[in-house]
């Protein structure tokens, strides 16, 4: 007997047709209760499996949602793949992961491995390196639903689930001139990826509304790394009259500017303010203890799957008006940015 047991071989068995074996295993209304009974028994008996992805291939559908993110390193990812996947596995679905490792290439690939596997949508959070968008209009062109989540480009007309990165950056810069810091610099991200230059411009009107005067010699131009966090306090200490607080633009960033200005024996908070933006999870390890703002990780999971099903199901209607869904930054302050509170 062959390892893997056919609808041919269960057909043979009974002396009758893979199509009746078909209909019996689908509960085909044509068949009679008894050939049903009979040609499960035999397949039960033969150790039958059903061929699932054939089955699905048939139906049009295979069940999986492509997913690719920039970094598995990286919590944020993580915890919003963990919010997809608790809805998928509700709503019977399997989740494929793809990790562009920030590369364009890399995710060019993704897109293309993952229509390949024809997967019935993809939720993606865009690489940092920029290059063009031709995969993703490539995609829908072959009415494949996508969904952007934390980063993505509104000339491309998909729809996306966002935090709201200008009020998010915003809250940071208030709340460090609150603390009393006057001279508050930020280190930017990629300037083609909307959700940096919106908490720049988050930054920027915070600055205004509080009477203080926007400095571009305290911007530092990062790519999202330690060591942008790094090379940006270096930069810093070297102006005529350097900052006294940070607002990076996201928590590794932040983790740079920590250990940079632990270097230079620089007292955190009450003689340099930190916040970062994420509420990556080593954040409330590290000593200070950085403040930052949450994204709503796995909510924005749950909302990207949502919209990526809603898609799925209206696939054949092309006339969609596109969906954003802005998520609210919640503020979470740590040592790190609070200077009017006493420090051992």
């Amino acid at each position: 007997m062959s390892l893997t047991i056919t609808i041919a071989d269960i057909a043979k068995k009974l002396n009758t047709t893979s199509a009746t074996v078909s209909r019996a295993l689908n509960n085909h209304p044509g068949i009679s209760i008894k050939t049903k009974k009979r040609v499960l028994k035999t397949a039960e008996k033969l150790q039958y499996r059903r061929n699932s992805i054939a089955s699905s291939l048939r139906k049009g559908q295979t069940g999986i949602i492509g997913v690719i993110i920039p970094s598995a390193k990286i919590n944020f990812f993580g915890s919003v793949v963990h919010g997809i996947e608790n809805m998928a596995n509700q709503q019977g679905y399997n989740v494929l992961i793809y990790q562009s490792n920030e590369s364009w290439e890399q995710e060019q690939k993704g897109i293309e491995t993952l229509l390949n596997a024809r997967v019935d949508g993809i939720i993606v959070s865009m690489a940092k390196e920029k290059n063009d968008y031709k995969h993703f209009v490539k995609a829908r062109q072959a009415n494949m639903p996508i969904v952007f989540f934390d980063r993505a480009n509104d000339d491309l007309s998909i729809d996306s689930v966002l935090i709201d990165d200008f009020k998010g950056g915003y809250i940071a810069t208030t709340h460090l001139i609150e603390q009393g810091y006057k001279r508050i610099a930020h280190i930017t991200g990629p300037k083609h990826l909307k959700i940096f230059k919106a908490r720049l411009d988050g930054y920027k009107k915070a600055l205004q509304s509080k009477g203080l005067k926007f400095n571009p010699t305290y911007i530092f131009e990062g790519d999202v790394s330690i060591d942008a966090g790094r090379n940006a306090i270096q930069y810093f200490l070297k102006l005529a009259n350097p900052p006294d607080a940070v607002f990076a633009v996201e928590d590794f960033t932040a983790l740079g500017v920590i250990k940079e200005l632990k270097l230079n024996k620089i007292a955190i908070p009450q003689e340099f303010g930190v916040i970062g933006f994420a509420n990556e999870n080593f954040g409330e390890h590290i000593s200070p203890s950085l403040s930052t703002i949450d994204q709503q990780t796995v909510n924005m999971g749950i909302e990207a799957f949502s919209l990526i099903v809603k898609l799925i199901e209206q696939k054949s209607n092309k006339n969609n008006i596109v969906q954003k869904k802005i998520l609210e930054p919640i503020p979470v302050f740590r040592t790190s940015s609070l200077k009017t509170v006493h420090h051992p």
